[in-house]
């Protein structure tokens, strides 16, 4: 992490470089497909008997994760499937259930895919080498990070600060989890921050913290494959998927959008330039 000046006075504009980049984990800098969290919940949900889709599974990705159980249930479909094999309508206490057999899933899923994605070690490195501090955000509780950071670390990847959903009032799309990691580095100017994201309530939460947003489509929860069945797609299918996961992003405030991290470098010298003229986010 490097030494950042003292803001400018107000009449001066913040005109770069970019000071931070601050990551998301699962689906952006490891677990090409975020395969880890998707397969925990539909365990979860099998284990009260009721079968939720993949698509389901995946839909409120980027919430809290308890928030994101909630969400999965109030499904339409989700719920009416649950009361017609459970006999009443999910409570709390439900969630309660849900949400511990989940957290239990998911040390051993993150376990088995937390490989980092291709280019994100090559990427940090690069950035950290132009002096650019390296943030983190996930919907995972401190819990599962005490357990899933060792991995990547052993991988070579450390992020010099790690804000998880327990560590803030609000997780995503509020901008408490982005500012946290901004408060930490003591920058002069959110403008000179660049959230990267493969969740759209992640890029909403960056915006909102007045940063850049940059969206991850093809190895993110949009596109949802894992590294070997993305490589084995034909070339009309991959089109057909990253530019469905490109729309998505870009509608929920994507500045730029790239299939991997291994591509961030060129968006990096682009808002650097756009700050140098005198642009915001």
């Amino acid at each position: 992490m490097t030494s950042i000046p003292a803001p400018s006075p107000a009449n001066h504009a913040f005109r770069g470089p970019v000071l931070a980049a601050i990551f998301d984990w699962a689906g952006t800098v490891l677990d090409f497909g975020c395969i880890a969290p998707v397969t925990a919940f539909r365990e979860a949900f099998a284990l009260a008997g009721v079968e939720i889709g993949e698509a389901e599974a995946r839909q409120p990705m980027g919430a809290a994760k308890r928030e994101h159980i909630e969400l999965i249930l109030a499904q339409p479909e989700v719920q009416l499937r649950w009361q017609g094999i459970r006999g009443a309508g999910s409570t709390q206490d439900d969630v309660d259930r849900l949400y511990a057999d989940f957290l239990r899933i998911d040390e051993v899923n993150c376990a088995t895919y937390s490989a980092m994605i291709p280019g994100a070690l090559g990427t940090v490195a690069a950035l950290r080498a132009r002096g650019v501090s390296i943030g983190s955000t996930t919907g995972y509780p401190r819990s599962v990070m005490d357990g899933l950071a060792p991995l990547a670390a052993a991988q070579g990847y450390a992020p010099d600060c790690c804000v998880t959903v327990s560590d803030v009032a609000r997780g995503r799309p509020w901008p408490d989890m982005p500012l946290a990691n901004a408060v930490a580095f003591g920058v002069t100017d959110v403008g000179g921050c660049v959230v990267v994201d493969d969740s759209p309530s992640g890029l909403v939460s960056g915006r909102a913290a007045g940063m850049w947003a940059v969206g991850i489509a093809v190895s993110g929860n949009e596109v949802g494959l894992s590294f070997d069945d993305w490589q084995a797609a034909d070339d009309a299918a991959r089109q057909r998927m990253r530019l469905a996961a490109r729309t998505k992003l870009e509608a929920a405030g994507a500045h730029y959008v790239i299939d991997t991290v291994a591509d961030l470098l060129p968006v990096i010298a682009a808002i650097d330039a756009r700050l140098a003229a005198g642009e915001r986010p």
